[in-house]
């Protein structure tokens, strides 16, 4: 297919550009294969270039009817970036073309045709992105324990079509046993090593096990689980799953470990239900941006509105679960296995989470790359979610923002910890934007497997490869920085979170209207209330935690 028969019309004048915080932009429209882009013939007057792949959904309204004809109208384009633009058109044929086209092109579902792949980057690439973060340098102390080994047994990704050719898994496991547990697994997910740390207690993940009605074992997946623990000890199984949720995925051949077949391991449910099922975690965030956008809404109502979308206590909630993992592995030293259903959205943001709180690297830009890398893109996050959703405009499900979730989530750590970490909010704002719409490949598709045959490593420039350019990285690095060697815990009270207002409403605190100006003065001065609140009874809970836990030497984990 070619662009040329997508494009009903590639060039249009007299289009007016009305955006908040900006002068009205008289100009011409051009639409490329991959762009619009909007020029102005006036001098000072930046061009707009607006990726395709960047709208969401477009929205046309027609002037009314004026002597028995309408005159043109409107289109407003809401874009992933949460940006919202609107282009009035003189003619009304021409605002039908313009829709038709920009619908067409946005609406492309196949990678090849998308703009990485016709991106040439202008500078010479430094470090290849692609090769950056390999298993074997990620897990060079581990593998020299002894216990660990990489295994190529999904080389062909047979095994896994989610999974990477490589993965870490306990040195005395052979592959015949492990593909044998993959077919065990949701998708084949089987368990691997996600995290090792300091003291040697490990995190690792998998699929729901297809444990069905018939209560089915497999021997092998057990092999793999028990070859972590130590004699004597047990180790954690975290189902991030609601018993209701369970009981559903039973009966259509899914479920959890039993606790007769897993003798050497406690098993816990700590629901996460809002992150997995990721329609309800989609229609969180929908109301968030909504209230967000509400510009006729007092302050008090925006703030219960704001609790009430469900997005702050999706935050809460997937940083106490990390909290509680991350205390098992610290404080015990205990194993921990996480899975929700096809371990591909909470499974992946909470073992991120619980490595930011554990590991200091993950608190530089290097770390948080790979940790990216390695737990996101490698382990078979669906960012391209094509067998989730189809074209916006069809009415099918779009992608969860379970990666948007995770960078909120840091977005809370680098508020409460603002020394500790070595790249500062924008870094995690460029990942968000590029996740969604980029000139790089590397957020495209949702496995090695399909990057692969699709030519993504050979034909694209991995973001990474720019990020880490000198001339752009000391964008994203944090002046404040003081490494911090040691875990940190973050405070998961209510009055603890903060909106992420540099995100979320980054397009609307320029609004100089009084009513906007004092709502902004009002949410701030509260923040900063419930910031010290927080501040404080964390320091109060600390005292009241050394008191009762040191004389008895209690476990201070949280089992329920």
């Amino acid at each position: 297919m070619e662009f040329i028969e997508l494009i009903l019309i590639n060039k249009l004048d007299g289009v007016i550009l009305k955006y908040p915080h900006q002068e009205n932009v008289d100009g011409t429209v051009c639409i490329t294969g991959h762009h619009l882009i909007l020029s102005s013939r006036k001098e000072g007057v930046h061009e707009l270039w607006l990726l395709h792949k960047n709208i969401d959904s477009i929205e046309k309204k027609e002037n009314k009817p004026s002597s028995g004809a309408t005159q043109g109208g409107s289109l407003f384009l809401k874009c992933k970036d949460l940006r919202i633009f609107q282009l009035d058109i003189g003619s009304t044929n021409e605002l039908h073309l313009v829709a038709q086209t920009l619908e067409n092109l946005s609406s492309l579902q196949d990678p090849n045709l998308f703009y990485p792949f016709f991106y040439r980057h202008m500078h010479p690439i430094v470090e290849n992105g692609y090769t950056l973060y390999s298993i074997e340098g990620e897990f060079t102390k581990v593998l020299a324990t002894e216990e660990w080994r990489i295994s190529r047994v999904n080389h062909n990704y047979t095994v896994c079509s989610s999974y990477g050719k490589a993965v870490v898994v306990p040195k005395n496991i052979d592959d015949e046993t492990i593909a044998a547990a993959a077919t065990f697994r949701q998708g084949g997910r089987f368990p691997v090593l996600s995290y090792r740390h300091n003291n040697g207690a490990v995190l690792m993940r998998a699929g729901q096990p297809l444990y069905g009605p018939k209560h089915r074992r497999c021997r092998p997946d057990e092999a793999i689980l028990n070859a972590v623990v130590a004699l004597g000890t047990k180790g954690i199984i975290y189902d991030l799953r609601s018993s209701n949720s369970i009981s559903q995925q039973q009966s259509k051949g899914g479920g959890t470990e039993s606790n007769s077949n897993y003798s050497q391991w406690k098993i816990y449910n700590r629901s996460m239900d809002d992150v997995d099922n990721q329609q309800q975690l989609l229609d969180n965030y929908s109301k968030l941006i909504e209230a967000c956008n509400d510009r006729e809404i007092s302050s008090d109502k925006w703030l219960s509105k704001l609790e009430s979308c469900g997005w702050p206590e999706s935050v809460r909630n997937s940083l106490h679960t990390a909290c509680i993992v991350a205390q098992h592995i610290h404080q015990k030293a205990e194993p921990v296995l996480l899975h929700g259903t096809r371990g591909e959205d909470a499974t992946l943001l909470v073992c991120s989470l619980v490595q930011i709180i554990l590991n200091p690297d993950c608190r530089t830009i290097r770390g948080l790359q790979a940790l990216v890398e390695r737990e996101w893109v490698q382990a078979g996050h669906p960012f391209g979610a094509r067998h989730r959703c189809g074209p916006h405009g069809a009415g099918a499900a779009r992608a969860a923002p379970t990666f948007l979730l995770f960078l909120d989530c840091v977005r809370q750590f680098l508020e409460q910890f603002p020394c500790s970490f070595e790249y500062r909010q924008a870094f995690l704002i460029t990942l968000f934007e590029h996740s969604y719409a980029s000139q790089f490949g590397t957020f495209l598709c949702d496995t090695e497997q399909e990057r692969e045959s699709r030519g993504v490593y050979e034909q694209t420039t991995s973001i990474w490869s720019w990020l880490n350019q000198p001339d752009e990285l000391p964008r994203h690095i944090n002046p404040l920085y003081d490494p911090t060697p040691t875990v940190i815990w973050p405070s998961v009270a209510p009055m603890s979170f903060v909106i992420w207002e540099e995100l979320y409403l980054r397009w609307l605190v320029e609004q100089h209207t009084e009513e906007r100006e004092e709502q902004y003065r009002v949410i701030r001065s509260r923040e900063q209330q419930l910031r010290a609140q927080a501040q404080q009874l964390r320091r109060e809970l600390m005292d009241l935690a050394r008191q009762y836990y040191a004389p008895a030497k209690r476990d201070p984990i949280c089992d329920k």
